[in-house]
């Protein structure tokens, strides 16, 4: 007998901000294409609602960066979670997957568990940063965890977590990203072009923070030399301020492989970076008292991924007053020379760390997990 689309079961996803929404999107697509009869409801956006979701909340509603930004929002977060409490109590929800964003997504895990309903976690919280306290918590409310990078699995599986390693999610457009030549084309740069890239970040306080230092930088190299082309990654719905630059939107990876060599903020971004094989250094500024709480409760040595994932430094990174146009234009200058042995070193490191974020397909193996969650 058909399955009606009132009594199908119920997949709901929850992410609180775009990048979640865009990982949870490939997920979606493929749990609809292999179980037609399960309903997708979500807290997300564009990427959900394309794979078919019904997004009855949008995350960008949601969203925040900083100790200190977060504490705005917290009175809308429980609002929300008293909203799904009763959802779940209604018993049509099946599987709750939980992207990203712990620190709603965790008292998301908790209730659904407490209402029986089984919980998988896609890009879980980053306890070898910080907070390892969590782990205690995670082995309580998470049925199965799908990391994305390679140590995460280790770490959670001697937590008591069972927990795979997926692979990472932009390792599956590696193989699609444009060839140097065909990136140059598309944007209009000639092959022997010298080119900077500039990625202030997607987030307003990003870019307020970095705009000012990465553009001095670019005018500091381009007084050096004038045929330097700068380009700058803009985000989509994120406005600039003004400037002669050329701005390339939605188009991360085909900059990236233009480009010679980047000025990066510091983010998932600087994988994507290592995967288009391009040199970069990478520089953060975040609000003052929200870097002091940080600098006491993480324990990393490294801020870019890039470099936690190689567990040493290949990228430099300039970090709040340290970044300034004059740094970063010392930084970066051997990187954007043909010659340079330190832009050859960087590249082959670039390359291994690639390597370790594995093949495609990560959104796939998501789906299996979560079908055979459905049973």
């Amino acid at each position: 007998m058909a399955v009606t689309r009132a009594a199908a079961p119920e997949v709901l996803f929850v992410t609180g901000e775009a990048s979640g929404d865009l990982h949870a999107g490939p997920v979606a697509a493929a749990l609809a294409a292999a179980r037609p009869d399960v309903r997708l409801t979500a807290i997300g956006g564009d990427a959900l609602r394309a794979a078919g979701a019904e997004v009855f909340v949008d995350c960008r509603a949601l969203s925040a960066m900083g100790f200190v930004e977060v504490i705005g929002a917290i009175p809308r977060h429980w609002q929300l979670l008293t909203a799904l409490e009763r959802r779940f109590a209604e018993g049509r929800t099946r599987l709750v997957v939980c992207v990203d964003y712990p620190g709603f997504n965790l008292r998301v895990a908790a209730a659904a568990r407490r209402a029986g309903i089984p919980v998988l976690y896609y890009i879980t919280p980053q306890v070898w940063a910080w907070r390892r306290s969590r782990l205690t918590t995670m082995a309580r409310v998470i049925t199965k965890a799908a990391v994305i990078l390679p140590f995460e699995a280790p770490l959670l599986t001697a937590a008591g977590i069972d927990a795979t390693f997926v692979g990472h999610p932009l390792a599956e457009h590696a193989d699609t990203l444009p060839t140097r030549a065909a990136a140059r084309a598309s944007l209009g740069i000639g092959a022997d072009a010298r080119v900077l890239a500039l990625f202030p970040g997607s987030r307003a306080g990003e870019i307020a923070r970095h705009w000012a230092p990465m553009r001095e930088a670019a005018a500091i190299l381009q007084r050096d030399d004038p045929t330097l082309e700068v380009f700058v990654a803009g985000a989509p719905g994120r406005a600039l301020p003004a400037t002669d630059l050329p701005v390339v939107t939605g188009a991360s990876g085909a900059v990236y492989r233009a480009a010679d060599a980047a000025l990066s903020k510091s983010g998932t971004n600087t994988l994507e970076a290592a995967l288009a094989g391009c040199p970069l250094v990478v520089g953060y500024r975040a609000n003052p008292l929200s870097f002091a709480l940080a600098k006491r409760l993480v324990t990393l040595t490294h801020v870019s991924l890039v470099n936690i994932v190689a567990g040493r430094e290949v990228v430099p990174e300039l970090l709040q007053d340290a970044m300034t146009g004059a740094r970063l234009a010392a930084a970066v200058r051997p990187l954007l020379d043909a010659s340079s042995p330190v832009r050859a070193a960087q590249v082959t490191a670039l390359r291994d760390v690639a390597a370790l974020l594995g093949a495609g397909g990560a959104a796939e193996r998501v789906a299996a997990m979560a079908d055979a969650l459905l049973g």
